[in-house]
């Protein structure tokens, strides 16, 4: 199934990259809750996160990790707020959000507008420490 997300992996939409592997892809939000909100998605579309086989799960929570770990580095914030919500796009994705407040994490919030700019140098910095 194409999405908006299996666009972005095949170069035909823009995007912030952060990084990416032969399985997943992890990018900016382009509207974000906080500076660093980071998508990152598995290659392959499946609609649904917990439809994806078990070794791919893990997998895909192990790169999230290490995309964590890069935004933390860079983004002040105490945490790395993770959520699967998966209504928004029918392609399997995790939330990796900043936070220093359970609030902070509010999906009703209103988003940040940021520069294109601002956002191309969250996303070069974040992918340097990745």
């Amino acid at each position: 199934m194409e999405t908006i997300f299996t666009k972005i992996i095949k170069g035909e939409i823009p995007c912030y990259k952060i990084a990416e592997d032969n399985r997943f892809f992890a990018f900016l939000d382009i509207n974000p809750l906080a500076e660093g909100h980071t998508l990152v998605i598995p290659k392959k579309p499946i609609d649904y996160i917990f439809d994806l086989n078990d070794e791919d799960l893990a997998d895909m929570m192990v790169f999230a990790k290490k995309v964590a770990l890069a935004i933390k580095k860079i983004i002040p914030c105490q945490r790395i707020g993770v959520a699967v919500v998966g209504l928004e796009v029918p392609h399997a994705h995790i939330h990796l959000v900043p936070i220093n407040d359970v609030y902070d994490i509010d999906f009703k919030k209103e988003k940040l507008k940021l520069s294109p700019q601002r956002f191309q140098e969250i996303a070069s910095l974040i992918s340097v420490e990745f």
